[in-house]
Parts: C-alpha cells; sequence; structure tokens
C-alpha cells in the first residue's frame, strides 16, 4: 500500500468539526479513509488540571496525551494497524471499546490542536481549518452541551469564557494562516465539502493509476 494521504481537519470548539467529519467521511466507501480523533487521547480525569474555581479543564494541551497520538499517526502512515481503546469522557456506564485504526487512501486526523502539536502537525499532507464567528460557536455549544452533556447554561458560559475562548484564542487561532483550506461554517459548509472531497477523490484515483 502507498503512504497514505493525511489531512489535519481543526477549528474551535463548536465550529462543526463533528458534523463536517461524519459527512466527509460519508462520501467515502469505509476502505478508503480512516478517522483517528484527538478526543481517544484524553490523559484521565484525575490527571487534568483544575482551575482556581474548583473546575477541571478539560480545553488545554496538556489535557491530551499528545506524545502517544502522535506516535499512533506516525504508525498510520507508515501502513500499520493502530489499536486504541475508546476515550469514554469520564462517563461510568459506558465500557470503553477498543478501536481499531487500518491504513487507507485517505487518513483524516482530527482535533482542536493538530496544528498546535508540532509531531502531529509535521506529519499532515493537507491542513483543513473549519472556521465559524464567535457568536455562532457559542450558540452551538451552548445548544449541545444542554442536549449532549446536561450542563446549564450557567455552566456553559463558564467554561467557555474561562477555558474554551482563552485555548482558542492562544493555541487555536494563532495556526489558522498555517491551514492549506479555510472553509467557512456559520451557516453551512456544502461548497467547501464538495472542493475538498473533489480533491481527496482525486488523490486516490491519481495513486490508485
Amino acid at each position: 500500500m502507498q503512504h497514505p494521504f493525511i489531512v489535519g481537519i481543526t477549528g474551535g470548539s463548536a465550529s462543526g468539526k463533528t458534523t463536517f467529519l461524519r459527512r466527509l467521511l460519508a462520501s467515502f466507501p469505509e476502505e478508503d479513509i480512516c478517522l483517528i480523533s484527538q478526543d481517544n487521547y484524553y490523559h484521565p480525569r484525575e490527571s487534568q488540571l483544575v482551575d482556581a474555581q474548583g473546575v477541571t479543564n478539560f480545553d488545554l494541551p496538556s489535557s491530551i496525551d499528545s506524545a502517544a497520538y502522535a506516535a499512533d499517526v506516525l504508525r498510520i502512515s507508515q501502513g500499520l494497524e493502530v489499536r486504541r481503546q475508546e476515550y469514554t469522557f469520564n462517563n461510568p456506564n459506558v465500557v470503553p471499546a477498543e478501536l481499531v485504526f487500518r491504513p487507507a487512501p485517505i487518513v483524516v486526523v482530527e482535533g482542536i490542536f493538530v496544528f498546535y502539536f508540532e509531531e502531529v502537525a509535521k506529519l499532515l499532507d493537507l491542513k483543513v481549518y473549519i472556521d465559524a464567528r464567535e457568536h455562532v460557536k457559542l450558540q452551538r455549544r451552548i445548544v449541545r452541551d444542554r442536549d449532549e452533556r446536561g450542563y446549564d447554561l450557567e455552566d456553559v458560559l463558564y467554561r467557555y469564557t474561562n477555558h474554551v475562548a482563552p485555548t482558542y484564542e492562544k493555541y487555536i487561532k494563532p495556526f489558522k494562516h498555517d491551514a492549506d483550506v479555510i472553509i467557512p461554517n456559520n451557516r453551512h459548509f456544502d461548497r467547501g465539502l464538495d472542493v475538498l472531497v473533489g480533491y481527496l477523490k482525486g488523490k486516490i484515483a491519481a495513486n490508485a493509476s
């Protein structure tokens, strides 16, 4: 198998990365694309930093085992299979599955720090940044954290103001202009997705010929 084409996808929290990734993966046969998400590389909760108010901050680069993440991206770039225990976001009612990442023509590396982590960034063949205005991201975060995680509005706003926004300004936004492609997602990302899918399918066809 030829060297996989590795696509890094990042953007601020609630910029719409998850929905974008779902649509991207659905555009390819399963054997043509593999996703390795930063979400499965969090350190255990007891290792996470706690702020002055006693609230655990999961929005720092130190919350991620970046060395393990980089090692697994390197391994799959070499055509080797990767196995990783699923991160269950500290939910005691969920039994973590063993995740198996198999080499594919296209490998997607996703997470808010994939451009910041130098050992990961240097392995990327294409950098894609999903962009959205701040008020759009905040609105999405309020809805998501209420519906999916049961956080009340006060908690969401505290985390956004004290954790999410400072992290975006320091560790995510400065790398925006390192991206090869910036896809706006204030209302939709359809055109940007179409362009990316067409480009990646061209890469697969070229390698197959």
